[in-house]
């Protein structure tokens, strides 16, 4: 099924794409959750004025997205959790528990979805992250976990 997408998709494509996907994946994921429409010639058109849209906000954001990756890289992060023997925690540090270390740190507020942690943190440590912030900006922060 030929499906425009509305916000950018991991792995599939940016706003605007005319992408070609499996009729299931297309009616219970993407259009269910907004991120794309059924393709048509109309809606092609629409694309057209999506994709403008999108490299306008691309372009004034790639300067803001720069400052804001000096300003995180500058910063230390630390977050606090319980630990037990040999350094492991009870749990694990997640991204959101990173968004709000930055903002308790002084920082600005991120999205949590933008913090890149494949896996949980679950040894304390300093720790590498690294954060999205924009197509062309990537910023990487240093976490410092500790016991509490």
């Amino acid at each position: 099924m030929k499906v425009i997408l509305t916000q950018s998709v991991a792995d599939l494509g940016g706003a605007g794409d005319v992408v070609e996907v499996k009729d299931g994946y297309a009616r219970n994921f993407l259009m269910p959750r907004g991120l794309a429409m059924r393709w048509t010639k109309g809606a092609e058109r629409q694309s057209v004025q999506l994709r403008r849209a999108q490299n306008a906000r691309v372009t004034r954001g790639l300067e803001d997205a720069e400052e804001l990756a000096k300003t995180l890289a500058a910063m230390s992060i630390i977050v606090t959790a319980k630990v037990g023997e040999a350094g492991k925690l009870f749990g694990s540090v997640t991204n959101t528990d990173i968004v709000e270390a930055v903002v308790r740190a002084g920082g600005p507020t991120l999205d949590r979805r933008s913090v890149e942690l494949p896996v949980p943190i679950k040894t304390a440590g300093s720790h590498q992250v690294r954060v999205h912030l924009h197509p062309q900006v990537n910023a990487t922060i240093s976490v410092e976990v500790t016991s509490s």
